[in-house]
């Protein structure tokens, strides 16, 4: 499981400017600047930020996802787990799931914001593109060369090249969603991803069989 920094570490370092890698920004081959991870938590904006969510209104059960682009245990998690999860019971209407972004670093926001710029429509088939080439594209080389490997991965996905110089360029999309971060993990508590909300209670990463085990009795009772 891959641990956060304390909320008011990383508002320091970006209060601070950050570390060169943390806080500044960078031009991809293409001449687009992307926005840094320190500058993005700067500041606020009022840019609405889309919960992106599977399944029933009605499901008996809701559970919220906080997850990271670049963590391994939760590119594992996608991988594997989610995949019986989503067949098993958020396609039969028993689990609401509710995906939320966790960021360590700019290359995660990046990617959450490549995943973001198609929509709810496109939003998890990008983010299991993401997930499933996690180890090849977040060590590509340096930020520009992860830049362009996250922009492949779009337009692998339908996205023209408008469409992604307008989604990574956004700064005021990074700062809501940075802030928005922020906030949805000092509410909820979350100390590492991935971890897991499940009817109002946290849990942290598990195997299918120990999901079974806690889904089951909630979907039942």
């Amino acid at each position: 499981m891959n641990r956060l920094l304390p909320i008011a570490l990383v508002v320091l370092v970006a209060l601070a400017g950050g570390i060169w890698w943390v806080s500044q920004p960078a031009t991809t081959s293409a001449g687009v600047e992307l926005p840094a991870f320190g500058a993005a938590q700067a500041s606020e904006s009022s840019v609405e930020v889309t919960e992106m969510v599977l399944g029933s209104e009605d499901a008996p059960v809701t559970m919220i996802e906080y997850a990271s682009f670049t963590c391994p245990h939760c590119a594992s998690f996608h991988q594997n787990v989610f995949k019986q999860l989503k067949a098993d019971y958020i396609d039969t209407g028993k689990v609401r799931f509710i995906y939320r972004d966790v960021y360590f670093d700019k290359f995660g926001l990046w990617a959450a914001m490549v995943a973001r710029c198609g929509g709810e429509e496109k939003f998890f088939g990008i983010s299991d593109l993401l997930y499933k080439s996690q180890s090849e594209w977040s060590r590509a080389g340096d930020p520009v060369a992860i830049a362009d490997s996250l922009r492949k991965i779009g337009r692998l996905a339908g996205l023209t090249d408008d469409q992604l110089n307008s989604c990574l360029t956004d700064e005021a999309k990074a700062k809501t969603l940075v802030g928005w971060y922020q906030e949805n993990v000092a509410k909820d508590d979350i100390s590492g991803t991935p971890s897991f909300v499940i009817n109002g209670k946290k849990h942290s990463n598990m195997s299918y069989d120990e999901m079974k085990s806690l889904l089951d009795p909630l979907v039942d009772g």
